[in-house]
């Protein structure tokens, strides 16, 4: 903790005195007093410690008011239009709470939300008891913030009517093209009066069942799981979770990355980095009542499947054999409990489905993390010049061993055995690396530099910024380099990146921008006595708060928030419309510059602005990319249409879809796979390990068929060619002398 922040624990301290006194008498309501406490000191730390803290008036209340609406009903399928008029009472009193006022906006906007959920969980059983009708021309808008709140009870349940029949309808055509494929294993012939199998196991051989059979079980389906989301929404939804959402919104207000942990999340948070556990290696998050895939670990069983994606559904979680759970509508923290397990090598089941609505069972085996899966790796790629290829996932540091994993090292240890091989040029593919170690990047840097500033940190009313410096004059490698990025390259990616393009050292690889995180957290307990060993039993937990307290520059002045890192090279991305970067985040920190730092550029062997102008006219003219954007473009505008209720029209569109997801699919794959192999050393380290060869195997794999490390190769190509030129040119020029 920095000696500078020290008065705002101070604050704290006293804070937490004042309003235990304030509130002593209240009706002896002493979870209320808490919640009060937790406000105040919240509301302190915003304001005396947030690197860039927004004003807490009427207009930060009013937008506090609607983020906390939003997140408690995103698909406005729960409040009706007069509850939302009934709360703009509190437009203007929720800064005045935080401020110590007494808390009423929470208890009052949290007890209709109650009552507006039991309402609507009570409809569902009757829109499901009897068919729907699939011939009618209607449609659905799934996109809450395209949706009005209903006026009347009778109209939010007509929105109802709407998903459910959507649910159904997609449950159905998934059945309906399932009986289609398999129509020529048919064993039996159920009648449409026949008893439903709902609930059962499902035969070993195929029954077929007409269609009336199928729409029924379909809705019985539904039932269940709507049923399931109920229950958990309910059995979650307690007045301290639901405090912690209301306080989320505040946090949340001042800027996306200042977050508040209730006490049970931080403790929960602690025990689980510490223990052991088995899984895929897969984060899970909830959207649109979907749980879906987040993010994936490199080097577990799910990414080395190479079967599961980001933003693919989980529908089912099965147990080996077992008959799999349908996990739609369960909360993301039961369906982790469920891909969880005790032991490594135990198999689970997942039934996702894909962005473009195919079905696809993965059998995966739960696995124990491997560190050595997240560290830096590099391959030789052989063409028309030979390259070097190093992957490092994120920026790595072992804080707790003097002596343990340190990216920057690991990295340095790649480049000597390229170096070995002779390679002409070296790419660094920093795609989907999240951050880490600021003082890895650092070091890492200057790898390639001789020495002079990497980057600028500046605090919260702090003049003058603090220059991270490459203090090292040695320079391990200064051969041709590009760097390849992606929107999930954040934070310390974006630092190297910015780096090594204002130092003109290399050239940048990827899609339209990075992901633009430019700030700096900490976490701060509310209650400083909590953290006191001494005065631990005799102190209140309130939780910590995550706050944002320093914000990253550019050697040459320019913030890397919000608007990340501008590839010298743009190439066409296939999630560009997810939409996911800091700038789709209305409650981003804004852009911005200071003084530039004193730098010398590198001096190359080869036109940096001529390489970068030959390959984005390759990009431009490339009918693979020029198809790539279209058909990225095209799903983006369908995503954002309304959905046909119409069976014949539903499937018309998903077949549609289909066709463009495999297009694209088509369009990421080389129709010639490059040149892809280890260094020797490296196979010599794989000895008698098969599970290390088959790790290595899908790694080469991946390369191999991998169009944008194709993409940057062409321009490494050009790279070197330059370079040789040049040196050809001075060999020639140096030989003259002589004679």
């Amino acid at each position: 903790m920095s000696k500078k922040f020290l008065p705002v624990l101070l604050v704290l301290t006293v804070a937490s005195l004042f309003v235990a006194f304030q509130t002593q008498g209240r009706e002896g309501d002493n979870p209320k007093t808490k919640n009060e406490k937790i406000l105040r000191n919240v509301g302190l730390l915003l304001e005396q410690g947030h690197y860039s803290p927004k004003n807490i008036n009427d207009s930060f209340s009013k937008q506090v008011l609607n983020r906390f609406v939003k997140d408690l009903d995103a698909d406005k399928s729960i409040f009706l239009q007069s509850d939302i008029d009934s709360f703009s009472k509190y437009n203007n009193r929720i800064d005045d709470e935080i401020h110590g006022a007494k808390l009423e906006s929470f208890y009052a906007i949290n007890d209709s939300y109650t009552r507006r959920l039991n309402q609507a969980s009570k409809y569902f059983i009757d829109l499901l008891s009897k068919p729907f009708d699939y011939t009618k021309d209607e449609n659905v808008l799934l996109d809450g913030d395209k949706l009005r709140y209903p006026k009347t009870e009778a109209d939010k349940k007509e929105v109802w009517r709407k998903r459910l029949k959507y649910m159904v309808l997609s449950k159905y055509a998934d059945m309906l093209d399932d009986r289609e494929a398999n129509k020529d294993k048919k064993q039996t012939a159920v009648a449409a009066d026949s008893l439903s199998t709902i609930g059962k196991a499902a035969p070993k051989k195929f029954v077929y069942k007409v269609d009336s059979t199928l729409e029924r079980e379909a809705r019985g389906m539904i039932k269940k799981q709507i049923d399931r989301y109920f229950t958990t929404l309910k059995t979650h939804n307690t007045n301290d979770e639901l405090f912690s959402v209301f306080v989320n919104a505040i946090t949340g207000e001042m800027d996306p990355h200042s977050s508040y942990f209730a006490p049970v999340d931080s403790r929960g948070f602690n025990e689980m980095m510490s223990g052991k556990f088995y899984g895929i290696g897969a984060q899970l998050k909830e959207d649109e009542s979907k749980i879906k895939i987040a993010s994936l670990i490199t080097g577990m069983p799910a990414w080395k499947s190479g079967e599961i994606g980001v933003n693919d559904e989980v529908i089912k979680i099965g147990q080996g054999n077992a008959e799999p759970v349908d996990v739609t509508g369960y909360a993301v923290t039961d369906a982790v409990k469920l891909i969880r397990g005790s032991e490594a090598g135990t198999e689970v089941r997942l039934t996702v489905r894909k962005p473009d609505g195919s079905i696809k069972i993965v059998s995966l085996k739960r696995g124990e993390i491997k560190l050595d899966d997240t560290f830096a790796k590099s391959a030789i790629i052989k063409g028309e010049h030979k390259i070097g290829y190093i992957y490092l996932p994120e920026f790595y540091m072992d804080f707790e061993k003097p002596n343990g994993a340190k990216c920057s090292e690991d990295v340095a240890k790649e480049i000597v055995k390229l170096k070995a091989e002779n390679v002409e040029g070296i790419v660094i593919d920093l795609r989907g690396n999240g951050g880490g170690s600021l003082p890895e990047v650092v070091k890492m840097a200057g790898l390639f530099i001789e020495d002079g500033p990497i980057c600028q940190v500046r605090g919260r009313d702090e003049k003058q910024p603090y220059l991270w410096k490459d203090r090292d004059k040695s320079i391990l490698y200064s051969g041709p380099l590009t760097v390849m990025v992606d929107e999930g390259s954040a934070s310390a990616s974006e630092i190297f990146a910015a780096a090594i393009q204002d130092y003109k050292r290399g050239i940048i690889i990827g899609s339209s921008s990075t992901y633009g995180k430019g700030t700096v957290q900490r976490t701060i307990p509310l209650n400083p006595e909590a953290e006191n060993p001494a005065l631990a039993k005799t102190s209140e937990d309130l939780g910590t708060v995550k706050l944002t307290l320093q914000k990253f520059y550019r050697i040459n002045g320019g913030a890397t928030q919000l608007k990340g890192v501008t590839p010298d090279v743009v190439i066409p991305d296939r999630y560009e419309f997810f939409k996911s970067r800091e700038k789709d985040n209305d409650a981003a920190l804004s852009w911005d510059e200071i003084g530039k730092a004193e730098y010398h550029p590198w001096v190359s062997t080869y036109s940096t602005n001529a390489v970068i102008n030959a390959a984005n006219q390759q990009v431009n003219t490339s009918p693979t990319f020029k198809n790539m954007k279209q058909q990225v473009e095209w799903i983006d505008k369908k995503n954002d249409k309304e959905v046909s209720l119409n069976l014949v029209k539903y499937k018309a569109d998903l077949q549609q879809m289909k066709v463009a997801y495999k297009q694209l699919d088509s369009l990421y794959k080389l129709p010639k796979e490059l040149n892809v192999l280890n260094s020797p050393s490296d196979t010599v380290g794989f000895g008698a390990d098969k599970d290390k060869r088959e790790r290595n195997k899908q790694f080469l794999n991946r390369i191999k068929g991998d169009v944008y490390i194709d993409e940057t190769v062409k321009v490494m190509n050009n790279m070197i060619n330059q370079t040789n030129v040049a040196l050809n040119a001075a060999g020639a020029a140096e030989s003259s002398k002589k004679y």
